[in-house]
């Protein structure tokens, strides 16, 4: 997982897709954390995605670091422990102005059952399930 993790934070924005009803829907993201063993996400409970995601917790992540890209399928299942919003806030203080810990919108998501295949076009698809 921490191929992933460093991954995915270097390349600082990825797209995340959910399901809403029979339709796909993908928005750019930015936020990655190791918590606890596990890779985390965090988005505002207010928020359309969280909704789609508390439905239907079937998501992907895709994205491109200029020259390999990695897809991760998974289940995201809501952390609702407050240490874990601490920990992804300190991970990314400029969302202290919009979240903080215990605020009732600020929500985490762990993602387990997964799939992350790296890929590129000069080498062969490397898969790690976690």
């Amino acid at each position: 997982m921490q191929e992933i993790y460093e991954f995915l934070k270097e390349c600082g924005t990825y797209y995340l897709a959910t399901v809403e009803g029979d339709q796909a829907r993908v928005r750019p993201f930015g936020t990655i954390d190791m918590f606890d063993g596990r890779l985390t996400i965090q988005t505002g409970r207010s928020k359309e995605v969280s909704k789609q995601i508390l439905a239907n917790p079937k998501i992907e992540i895709c994205a491109f670091n200029g020259k390999s890209w990695l897809r991760v399928s998974a289940l995201a299942v809501e952390d609702a422990r407050l240490e874990a919003q601490e920990h992804m806030l300190e991970a990314y203080p400029s969302l202290q102005r919009m979240y903080q810990p215990g605020d009732g919108n600020t929500q985490i998501f762990a993602l387990e059952k997964g799939t992350a295949v790296f890929s590129s076009f000069t080498e062969e698809p490397h898969t790690i399930h976690f």
